[in-house]
């Protein structure tokens, strides 16, 4: 608990820049998560200029919404590892049509990606498990439950270890390995499923996470799964208190990551070791 905590105040004491090659429906929302963290977000994504972009970056985004981007993902992502800044990995919609299963295996290949996150549709069919995702939701039959955790567990870290990646599942219970070390998280709530975008905005915040952690993206990739988490419960909260809707939920989210202290963090965050 103590190294997520800390990467909470790192990364608003370190304000890491993040090249953000992401989807246009979400773009706005991921900015401004990552502002709200203390982060600065850069959404560059031309190919003329994201290998130059990357430069000045402390770590780099590339979400599959993106996919007629995907060129700029391979330019960037390959500079990043030139350089030694992480890469974050959203595979949106992976398995879903023959374009999105072949970019995504060309960017596993040509890319090392330092973080993997994605719903559990979109990890498992990565793995090699298929899926029964539709287009960019995850499928009921594909969810991390408390019944099939250990199994859903053991997938992420094969997954894990073949890739050299750290991968974080999303769902009503988060799953982050790094093919060692496994961490369940049970925060959040059910209206997170009913915002467009919540799982791009997570991997934006893991995206600023890494970049104020570069050494240890597990425990960065821990500190967004589990502060998204308990956002989305401060701001279901809130959402319940205003009788309001979704579209007030969406910005009360982004509200209870920019107001989130570690105190609030330390008594509300629910996981465990596996």
């Amino acid at each position: 608990m103590r190294e997520f905590t800390e990467i909470l105040r790192q990364t608003k004491e370190k304000a890491p820049l993040v090249q953000c090659i992401t989807n246009f429906v979400t773009v706005n929302d991921c900015a401004n998560i990552i502002l709200a963290a203390g982060g600065s977000p850069a959404m560059t994504q031309d190919p003329r200029e994201v290998e130059e972009g990357i430069e000045n970056a402390c770590a780099l985004v590339c979400n599959m919404g993106a996919i007629g981007y995907a060129g700029s993902m391979v330019l960037a992502g390959k500079r990043a590892n030139r350089l030694g800044k992480p890469a974050v990995f959203d595979p949106v919609g992976v398995g879903g049509t023959t374009l999105r299963r072949d970019t995504g295996a060309r960017l596993l290949e040509e890319v090392h990606f330092s973080v993997i996150r994605g719903n559990a549709s979109e990890i498992r069919w990565l793995a090699g498990e298929g899926t029964r995702g539709s287009g960019v939701d995850v499928s009921l039959a594909d969810a991390v439950t408390e019944e099939n955790l250990p199994q859903a567990a053991q997938m992420v870290r094969r997954l894990a270890q073949k890739t050299g990646s750290v991968v974080a599942v999303s769902g009503e219970i988060d799953l982050v390995t790094d093919g060692n070390r496994t961490a369940a998280f049970r925060n959040g709530c059910p209206t997170m499923a009913r915002i467009t975008g919540s799982g791009c905005m997570l991997t934006a915040l893991t995206g600023a996470f890494c970049g104020a952690a570069p050494d240890d993206c597990f425990a960065a990739a821990c500190t967004a799964a589990a502060a998204m988490g308990v956002c989305g419960e401060l701001a279901e909260k809130r959402r319940l208190e205003t009788k309001a809707g979704n579209a007030s939920f969406r910005i009360y989210l982004i509200d209870a990551v920019f107001n989130l202290t570690e105190e609030q963090f330390q008594e509300a965050v629910r996981y465990e070791i596996l």
